[in-house]
């Protein structure tokens, strides 16, 4: 599949020309010249570990290959157990009279896949493009190689660690963290921090670095309503045997209008206000709407008119999937018996994964549904005009980490020298699990991203742009040593 570079590229290619004042991060980058085939071999070795969290053989593979890369750099490992789940890969690095201590957390197993739907096979890593593509190679394994080329460079360079340094890299962030709670709590001491350094998600579309100061929480369900107990002919029985994928359609439409503000009963209710320097973050961040519509294809957006960036500060609906009977070849003249639909919903601070689910569900049952958590009986079926099977399927809160905290401008001073102007987000669209983080440890959590926007991360033919690496190695270089 060969790249077309994106609008926003061509747009932002001038403006990527920077000042670079970084002593660390300039020496990283002229370590990292005499480098780069030993940096991508070693990031194609770890690719090619397959990383889906349920494949525990392979997720023990991957864990390893990890301890090893830290261990190669003279870092101390261990691995965080918990029953029935990939471990966590701990390392450290600590200084006597630090002040300070600092993790930096990633993880190393990526989302589920269908081979068929990937130009090259998923964990047989390519170079094309001036791009990585891969599962994983942007999200999340990325931060992991930039970390170690990092600390390599620091090493030739004898340029010192200041604060105690410790590494966290998590094995099932994408199965929704199950186990990370559970970890934490095990082994508060060991994990306490000062701050976290989240190195994780993407910079922003300008292709500028951005740094962010929180992430939305997200909840998961799933809706199926139920027709005729199996599949009807759609001419004898048409007209009078309700059809579950029209209920469902009308279902789903019932639940935002056609600007996407969400319909559901005090959906809103709760939000967290910004404070006054997350808003003037906000207001500075450059306009990339238009060249985003562009890019996408998209003749509209939603949101009232409201630019992307303030609608991140919002919790957001979305229909993920559907399902009901067959499409295309195998389509066949019926009246289905049952349609589901997936739906995520991206939380903010102040609305818990709970309040968003039962608004959700009394929503439902306004629109006329009796409401289960299991599959109905025939008798259950029968009493009610409309069923429907809701089941949650995991979730967790937003946290946000104020941008005014020492340690939040010491991370903002030591971005821009490396990669100026730095965009400052209070909140990434994205949800990762930083309230367990902060509930259980008391820690800041600060994001760090290095990975391109247009990466297709969670999708068919993840990719890393080669130079996101290089930019992402001057960037950890420049924290390890300046915090």
């Amino acid at each position: 599949m060969k790249h077309r570079a994106s609008a926003l590229a061509v747009l932002f290619c001038a403006s990527m020309a920077v000042a670079q004042t970084n002593p660390a991060a300039l020496s990283a980058r002229k370590w990292r010249e005499g480098h780069e085939q030993a940096i991508l071999q070693e990031f194609m070795n770890l690719l090619a570990i397959p990383n889906i969290a349920s494949d525990s053989d392979n997720m023990r593979k991957n864990a390893a290959a990890v301890q090893q890369m830290l261990e190669k750099r003279g870092v101390k490992t261990r691995l965080l157990n918990a029953p029935a789940a990939p471990p966590a890969v701990y390392g450290e690095i600590l200084r006597t009279g630090a002040a300070r201590t600092v993790v930096f957390y990633a993880h190393y197993d990526g989302q589920p896949l269908d081979p068929k739907e990937w130009a090259t096979p998923p964990w047989q890593p390519v170079i094309r493009d001036g791009r990585i593509w891969a599962r994983s190679a942007s999200d999340d394994k990325a931060p992991i190689v930039a970390l170690a080329a990092a600390l390599d460079a620091l090493r030739a360079a004898n340029i010192p660690l200041h604060s105690n340094v410790k590494f966290v890299f998590e094995g099932e962030e994408e199965a929704g963290s199950p186990h990370f709670q559970e970890i934490l709590a095990v082994n508060q001491d060991l994990l306490r921090a000062d701050v976290w350094l989240i190195c994780d998600g993407p910079v922003h579309q300008s292709r500028r670095q951005q740094i962010v100061f929180g992430a939305r929480g997200v909840t998961d369900l799933e809706i199926t309503v139920y027709g005729p107990k199996h599949e009807l002919h759609s001419g004898h029985y048409g007209n009078w045997a309700p059809n579950p994928a029209m209920m469902l359609a009308h279902l789903l439409a019932s639940l935002k209008e056609e600007n996407g503000r969400v319909l559901v009963d005090h959906f809103y209710d709760g939000i967290e206000p910004l404070s006054e320097t997350e808003k003037r973050a906000i207001a500075e961040s450059p306009e990339i709407d238009s060249d985003l519509k562009r890019e996408f294809g998209l003749g509209r957006t939603e949101g009232e008119g409201k630019r992307l960036v303030e609608l991140l500060n919002y919790p957001s609906l979305n229909i993920r999937g559907m399902a009901s009977a067959r499409v295309g070849e195998k389509a066949s003249n019926v009246i289905p018996s049952t349609a589901t639909a997936s739906i995520d919903m991206r939380l903010v601070k102040g609305i818990s994964p709970e309040q968003a689910q039962s608004r959700l569900i009394e929503h439902i049952r306004k629109q006329g549904y009796f409401v289960v958590d299991h599959d109905p009986d025939a008798d259950t079926l029968m009493s009610h005009a409309r069923v429907a099977k809701v089941t949650i399927q995991g979730g967790y809160p937003a946290e946000r980490t104020s941008m005014d905290l020492p340690i939040s401008r010491e991370v903002l001073r030591i971005a821009e020298s490396v990669r100026a102007p730095v965009v400052k987000l209070p909140t990434m669209g994205g949800s990762v699990p930083l309230y367990v983080i902060t509930k259980i440890l008391g820690s800041a959590t600060i994001t760090v991203p290095i990975a391109n926007h247009d990466n297709n991360q969670h999708s068919a033919n993840e990719n890393l742009r080669i130079e996101n690496l290089w930019d992402g190695i001057e960037l950890m270089a420049a924290l390890l040593a300046g915090l």
